[in-house]
């Protein structure tokens, strides 16, 4: 299935030029690798309103899959997760529990993780962490059920 996915940076620093991306190319090498299409990438702030927009930008344009990293955390600017979930279907609380119970194999830190999924439209949003490595590493312990979750969301047809 070619998946179409859009990647958002949620960074203050990032989107103002005073810290690279670094984010935001290693899940399109992901993704790449994965034999997905990227259709759109951005680099925002912080701001709950600028990711609703960005968020729903992407679906508007096609985009089955949108990654999002950065904001998932416990610092006061880390807005991500009440984004996503003010604009939200359904949430699929699976992915965060996933992504969380793995990364805590790796880093005991990862409990303060608020990764999650969720359908805005006709799009899955997994909000990833903002440390590249990070995101990646949640991003390959769900990766096995994005393909059916997008056809769900896009309301295509599935093979179960």
């Amino acid at each position: 299935m070619q998946i179409q996915v859009g990647i958002v940076t949620v960074s203050d620093r990032a989107s103002t030029g005073a810290y690279e991306d670094l984010g935001g190319p290693a899940l399109k090498k992901v993704v790449q690798d994965a034999g997905w299409n990227v259709l759109g990438e951005a680099v925002i702030p912080d701001d709950a309103v600028r990711i609703q927009q960005t968020v729903r930008s992407f679906s508007q344009q096609g985009c089955g899959l949108i990654l999002t990293t950065g904001g998932t955390g416990i610092a006061e600017r880390d807005v991500t997760p009440e984004a996503i979930r003010a604009i939200m279907r359904v949430e699929l609380p699976g992915f965060g529990e996933v992504m969380r119970a793995e990364s805590t194999k790796i880093t005991p830190n990862a409990i303060l993780s608020r990764s999650l999924a969720a359908i805005v439209d006709q799009a899955l949003v997994i909000a990833l962490p903002g440390k590249p490595s990070g995101a990646v590493e949640c991003l390959g312990f769900v990766a096995g059920a994005i393909p059916h979750a997008v056809a769900l969301a896009q309301r295509l047809p599935t093979s179960c």
